[in-house]
This record gives C-alpha cells, sequence and structure tokens, in this order.
C-alpha cells in the first residue's frame, strides 16, 4: 500500500516537473482526507477548478481515503522524532496509524522535509524517479 502525500497529486494534477510515474497510479493508494482539501485549496487559489476539476475527482477516485479520525488526530499532537509542519504531523499520524493497524505503508512525496520525518519513524518511501 503506498501512501500519497499532497505533493504527488499536485504533481500529477499540474504536470509539474516531477511527475509520477505511471505505475503509481496502478497501485493500491491511500491517502488522508486532508488531501482532498489541501488539493481543493491549491486549485482554488490558482483558478483552475474549471479546467482542473474533472481532472481532480478523477484523482480523487483512485485513492482510498483516510478521515481524520480521533486516533490520528491525538497521535498529530504527539511529538515526532523530527521537527514537522501541523499538515505534516496529520499525514504522519495517519501513517502510523496505518502502520499501528497491520498495513505496510511506503509514503510517496516529494516533499523532503516529509520524507525526512518519514524516515525518522522508519517509514519507507517510494522511488518516484523510476
Amino acid at each position: 500500500m503506498i501512501y500519497l502525500d499532497t505533493s504527488v497529486a499536485l504533481a500529477q494534477l499540474l504536470a509539474e516537473d516531477q511527475r509520477p510515474p505511471d505505475w503509481l497510479w496502478e497501485r493500491t493508494l491511500v491517502a488522508s482526507r486532508l488531501l482532498e482539501y489541501e488539493l481543493w485549496t491549491r486549485i482554488n487559489v490558482r483558478k483552475l477548478a474549471r479546467s482542473h476539476g474533472e481532472a481532480f475527482e478523477d484523482l480523487l477516485g483512485r485513492l482510498a481515503f483516510l478521515e481524520l479520525s480521533q486516533p490520528v488526530l491525538a497521535r498529530a499532537r504527539e511529538p515526532f522524532p523530527k521537527p514537522v509542519r501541523t499538515l505534516d504531523a496529520l499525514h504522519l499520524a495517519s501513517l502510523e496509524f496505518l502502520r499501528r493497524n497491520g498495513q505496510t505503508v511506503e509514503l510517496a512525496s516529494y516533499d523532503q522535509r516529509l520524507l525526512q520525518a518519514a524516515a525518522a519513524l522508519e517509514v519507507s518511501s517510494v522511488d518516484l524517479t523510476a
């Protein structure tokens, strides 16, 4: 199972310099519900809802979502081995929730700070250059 970070979803939607490999979308992908709201915020800021709305909905349809449940939120309030930003804490707490419930999860992200914080939690990352 691959936990998809917002940076990867944005790269796919906005055709940025870094684009995730096609094989990624054939895998089992999970994300925090937070990703949906992060994407909408970025799309609305750039006024791309009309031009990217359908692609946005298609991308969301490929994901299984983990809600920001009480156990996830409680973990996000606890310290992490490395300093993290608020939204990263929520993503990492979601990842840890999946692992505590027996899931083997890898992180797909272009965000170096998030990748470093995940590595400190012994979460492996997906090589998005392949």
